[in-house]
């Protein structure tokens, strides 16, 4: 690899050294391992199903937590522009035809009103060209209408994030998905003082916008829930850019000669999440959001999911104590091996072979680790990662969210009947209330390479471990069972006429 003075400028300023660029380009020619896949992780196996009473009891486990006025953060993923939300409808602006033809783009106009963000669009639309929605369609000028909801003449819906579109529809009001994510923030977050945090990763280019919304609304969110919130943002950082390789595996440069970067994916958040000082944080995307009638359900899960998880802290702290003080008995031994093999689902720990010291330290290691619950729900046809039992570097096999990339086997994925809407509360800090180093939890061999393309020549991407993929590979982990309910994303704009954004 040869670097220029240029490069090396280049590297400085994003914060990247060179081994960094060494080591992508080693991965480009190597490839990554497939995951050994011991099985997959069902009801019966894996993934707990919490019946009645028990839901109840951690929903209490919840609520005498929040009462110790800890830190407890709502982490949200809001990077990323909502244009590929309008995929369909930028295609129709590009079609040689007038009107829509093809049904999502007949949906679209059919429904048009049911859009929370109807009436914004026929004021721009009459500001613009002094017809209102009704009237350009009467008048078969459909494409003025797109045009005005994506470009920035209008509602400029094609550079913005999905965080500040118009989402739902209230009585006196509408909602973007920042503000359904304070609303929630302030039904299952709210410490014991009446402090709600909530973190956004936003880019740089749409954080002014943010900004300005909380401005706007977030002293009436205060007033109507009678709560304070801490509102932070991050970006992702430059340093988790990834270098892009030609097709001979060098570094690829653009026409004027430049080094290519690329973001690193979602998993590059990891960094921003280990600079969150918290002791519980919940995480879930932006689009995944229902209005207010809709809520009781996914509010109740999210305190059942941190209610698992602050029990599995409590036993887990409590052994780690009993293990450092050096002298466990051996009925306590068994205890905690019992609880690794039955709560956290690790298989193949390794017992027989080991002094008691090495034991202790052994066991010691494995539950020492930052801890994640997630929400599964039943695969009813939608993407998204499924849960596995893979095996990990020490030859234990552990619970795992996996892509379909990570997975040789396809025949596998058709097995799962679960997978993760990025549902999940997790434990930052270790039993001495210090912060782990979440990035010595990463395993870097479930990054992946893709084909992308710059300027009409094609080029190879790194992206990095996912962020509740690879990135959380080496946490304790529990999986639960949690309804279809839960899971509302808006993937295309249509998406919002679905019932369960109405």
């Amino acid at each position: 690899m040869n670097l220029n003075d240029k490069d090396r400028q280049i590297l400085l300023k994003k914060g990247i050294g060179e081994e960094q660029i060494t080591e992508q380009l080693a991965r480009f020619r190597s490839g990554f391992p497939f995951l050994r896949i011991e099985k997959t992780a069902t009801a019966e196996d894996g993934i707990a199903q919490i019946n009645t009473d028990d839901l109840n009891f951690y929903l209490q486990e919840w609520s005498e937590y929040l009462q110790l006025n800890t830190d407890v953060v709502k982490f949200v993923p809001a990077s990323g522009a909502a244009s590929r939300m309008f995929k369909d409808l930028f295609e129709f602006l590009d079609a040689d035809y007038a009107e829509p033809q093809k049904p999502f783009e007949i949906k679209f106009f059919d429904e048009i009103r049911k859009f929370a963000f109807y009436q914004a669009l026929n004021q721009a639309c009459i500001k613009n060209t002094r017809k209102s929605i009704d009237e350009l369609v009467a008048a078969k000028r459909h494409k003025e209408i797109v045009a005005n909801l994506l470009q920035d003449c209008g509602l400029n819906y094609g550079f913005l994030p999905k965080g500040l579109l118009k989402f739902h529809a209230y009585k006196d009001s509408v909602r973007t998905p920042v503000e359904e994510h304070l609303v929630e923030g302030a039904l299952y977050a709210k410490s014991e003082s009446g402090k709600v945090n909530v973190h956004f990763t936003v880019s740089p280019e749409h954080r002014p916008f943010f900004e300005q919304l909380l401005a706007e609304k977030q002293a009436a969110y205060e007033k109507k829930y009678g709560v304070i919130y801490n509102v932070s943002f991050s970006e992702q950082k430059s340093s988790t850019d990834t270098i892009a390789a030609d097709a001979a595996n060098e570094p690829f440069r653009d026409s004027t000669g430049n080094l290519v970067f690329r973001p690193g994916g979602h998993g590059a958040l990891i960094e921003n999440l280990n600079d969150i000082a918290a002791d519980i944080v919940f995480i879930k995307n932006i689009d995944n959001v229902v209005p207010d009638t809709l809520k009781d359900v996914t509010i109740t899960y999210k305190k059942l999911l941190a209610g698992v998880l602050v029990n599995a802290q409590a036993f887990i702290f409590n052994y780690l104590n009993i293990l450092e003080s050096g002298n466990p008995t051996d009925d306590e031994l068994n205890e905690i091996i019992d609880f690794l093999k039955t709560e956290l689902n690790i298989i193949g720990i390794e017992t027989e072979s080991l002094e008691k010291t090495e034991l202790i330290d052994y066991l010691y290691n494995k539950l020492n680790r930052p801890i994640r619950v997630c929400g599964m729900v039943k695969n009813e046809g939608e993407p998204g990662g499924g849960p596995f039992f893979a095996e990990n570097e020490d030859g234990t096999v552990s619970l795992q969210i996996l892509e379909s990339s990570q997975i040789q086997d396809k025949a596998l994925l058709q097995q799962s009947t679960h997978f993760n809407p990025v549902d999940l509360v997790c434990t930052l800090r270790n039993y001495k209330g210090e912060k782990f180093d979440l990035t010595d939890f990463v395993d870097k061999n479930t990054s992946f390479i893709s084909l992308k393309s710059k300027n009409g020549k094609e080029l190879k991407a790194l992206e990095l471990p996912g962020l509740w993929n690879g990135a959380m590979s080496d946490w304790n982990t529990i999986f639960v069972e949690v309804p279809i309910q839960t899971f509302n994303p808006v993937k295309t704009v249509n998406d919002l006429l679905r019932v369960e954004h109405q």
